[in-house]
């Protein structure tokens, strides 16, 4: 009953899509002040439908209902209860219900948060946000049923792939469709403000939070997919250029070069058009990553879906957005109205530089990750695009972009004075310059760029400090003084320093990974190897049994001069429900580095195919990561974010009116 209750509450959410795809926008377009009213409502309302059966799915996962065909293939009754939740979207039809959910769950807050703003842009926004709901429902209902029963019911369910019954995998895609679906909010306000008629430095306001929030949760998500493929698939690397992290990586990069055009936007009325683009350009990189994952053109560990009629169906969805958008956008953009002008040599346009390094950069991805697909699709012939060329592409284009930021921060807006900001700069310059040469001095081996990207990350984190004591400092002024004027600071212009500050991080622990250490050997019991500063010794063999799995571990010690430090315990694990073994790496987190290791096989005789990595810093890619999401927090907890946008007196018609 409650698996029938979970259908029937889809197709009432399809229905209730359909009118708030259609009621409002007529509305909006006739004034009609009572069918522009249906829009919140139908809003709400369209979100307790989707939760109610994304309830009903999860209550079968957790009662063991082998009725059901989704449990059937993804869970089993022995499985622990926080997998049993989690199998709900480690699965095609599941995770897509999830991305519904959360579509339905920021339709739901606009709505709610939507009292502020013009009537006539709040209901084109619920409205193309009910037209992506309906697509998405459609979707589900027609090719991807997570409610579709099977008869006789089995006693036993196959059980969830192995390799996804992790803590990580439990965080990872809920962030990461949080991230890709918050960007439907910019999308819906993009096309709003361009059905209505009106864009200005008020729908920057508005569309500014959205965006941030959009954001964290993105780099929130793809910071725990990397860290869960790092210790989880037992190959030691971070990132692999991979078609799917790529397709997270793109909306990402679009995503910041969105939230530094609002801000110009927001301060000088001005780049518009640019805006707008990318508002667009953010959440269809996000459709074309779901359809890279659904549509079975990609196989990775990763992606779910095989059936080629899902992907015909989600290519149509794609089609449908993101050339409909753009068709209005070609259509309606001439006819925006300039706004206010600035100096070459300002904030804004540091921002400006900021969009173009960005956009290059995402446009790098875009062609090395599309262009084997297309080429497969066109002649037949595969080829692989892999980290060479993205490194030989992204990385020139990251690294003055990177070098811009502490200066950009430091001009003033709408006209700076360069000399000035060189001045303010050249103490913090000289500290980067001196870490980077005592990084030089104090370590052996790796390529030269690494120290040089260490001093980048200084420079990043110091010319973000560098901001906040210039903006809090007045000459003559007490510690006191300096300290209550920076705690009086906007958080936002905090959250700025934090996250830039967060991106140093990452910079030096990706550039940490150069110093690296890797040995592969056969162990047995007794027997040591060399792995950095540290020697790892197995010291047995053990078979032990979990949850629903069981388990051959070698334990590992690990000492320093001696000493001893800490104990691996990698292992191969074999659950219920599945034949298929899968690696368990072991780690050792050693202040901000790890020793890690992973086996290969575990022979009858005891002895055991080892891989073995020292990795110093590495924990700072992520840390990082967790430091920029905490800046974004910051930010969006300012006032302005909070009270949302101000009224506008008079506010300029910059396209004819309907």
């Amino acid at each position: 009953m409650i698996v029938e209750l979970g259908h029937y509450s889809l197709v009432l959410a399809l229905a209730l899509s359909l009118a708030l795809a259609a009621v409002p926008a007529w509305g909006a377009r006739t004034r009609d002040a009572a069918l522009m009213s249906v829009a919140r409502p139908a809003a709400f309302a369209m979100f307790g439908f989707v939760a109610l059966a994304f309830a009903a799915l999860t209550a079968a996962y957790v009662g063991s209902d082998f009725s059901v065909l989704n449990v059937v293939q993804n869970s089993h009754s022995a499985k622990p209860l926080a997998y049993k939740i989690s199998g709900v979207w480690s699965n095609h039809e599941g995770s897509m219900l999830l991305w519904v959910l959360i579509l339905a769950i920021f339709a739901a807050l606009v709505a709610w948060r939507g009292a502020a703003m013009p009537v006539r842009l709040l209901a084109y926004v619920l409205s193309v946000q009910g037209a992506i709901a309906a697509a998405f429902l459609l979707f589900i209902l027609i090719t991807s049923n997570p409610f579709a029963r099977v008869l006789p019911a089995p006693f036993e369910g196959q059980g969830l792939n192995p390799i996804l019954q992790d803590p990580g995998l439990a965080i990872h895609p809920p962030l990461l469709y949080l991230g890709y679906v918050g960007f439907s909010i910019a999308f819906s306000f993009a096309i709003g403000a361009l059905l209505e008629g009106r864009i200005d430095a008020v729908w920057a306001r508005f569309v500014r939070p959205w965006t941030l929030l959009a954001w964290m949760f993105l780099t929130l998500g793809i910071a725990m997919g990397s860290y869960w493929a790092y210790y989880e698939l037992g190959w030691g690397g971070w990132w692999f250029w991979d078609p799917v992290e790529n397709a997270s990586l793109m909306p990402w990069i679009a995503g910041t070069a969105l939230l530094h055009s609002t801000v110009v936007m927001e301060k000088r009325d001005s780049l518009k058009v640019w805006t707008i683009l990318l508002s667009i350009l953010a959440f269809s990189l996000s459709l074309i990553g779901t359809f890279l994952v659904r549509s079975g053109v990609l196989t990775s560990v990763h992606a779910f879906a095989s059936d080629p009629s899902r992907g015909v169906f989600i290519l149509s969805i794609l089609v449908f957005f993101i050339g409909g958008a753009l068709t209005l956008f070609a259509w309606r953009a001439p006819m925006l109205r300039q706004g206010g002008l600035f100096a070459p040599i300002s904030r804004e346009g540091a921002l400006v530089l900021n969009n173009l390094f960005l956009a290059a950069s995402c446009s790098a991805v875009l062609i090395g990750t599309l262009y084997p697909l297309a080429l497969e699709a066109l002649t037949g012939a595969k080829i692989s695009v892999g980290p060479p060329f993205f490194e030989a592409t992204v990385l020139p284009l990251a690294t003055p972009l990177l070098l811009l930021v502490p200066v950009g921060q430091s001009l003033a807006w709408k006209r700076g004075d360069l000399a000035g900001v060189a001045q303010r700069l050249s103490a913090t310059f000289a500290i980067a310059v001196a870490g980077t040469i005592a990084v030089f001095a104090f370590t052996r081996g790796g390529p030269v760029a690494a120290p040089l990207g260490v001093g980048l990350g200084f420079w990043l984190i110091l010319g973000s400090a560098t901001e906040v004591i210039t903006r809090s400092r007045r000459a003559g002024a007490s510690v006191a003084t300096v300290l209550r004027r920076a705690a009086g600071l906007p958080r936002s212009a905090w959250g700025t320093a934090l996250a830039h500050a967060g991106m140093g991080v990452t910079v030096i622990g990706i550039s940490a990974t150069a110093w690296g250490v890797e040995r592969i050997a056969t162990l047995k019991p007794g027997d040591g190897l060399d792995v950095g500063p540290y020697r790892v010794a197995l010291e047995a063999v053990v078979p032990r049994n979990g949850p629903d799995y069981r388990e051959t571990a070698a334990l590992l010690s690990v000492r320093r001069d001696g000493a001893p430090v800490g104990v691996l315990e990698p292992g191969k694990r074999i659950f219920a429900g599945r034949t298929m073994p899968t690696s368990e790496a072991g780690l050792l987190t050693v202040g901000l580095g790890q020793v890690y290791a992973s086996v290969a096989e575990i022979e009858p005789d005891g002895r055991v195919g080892v891989r073995l990595y020292w990795k110093p810093w590495v924990l700072l890619i992520w840390l990082g990561a967790v430091v920029m999401a905490a800046g974004g927090g910051l930010s969006l907890a300012d006032r302005r974010a909070r009270v949302g946008a101000p009224v506008r007196r008079a506010a300029p018609a910059a396209l004819p009116a309907e």
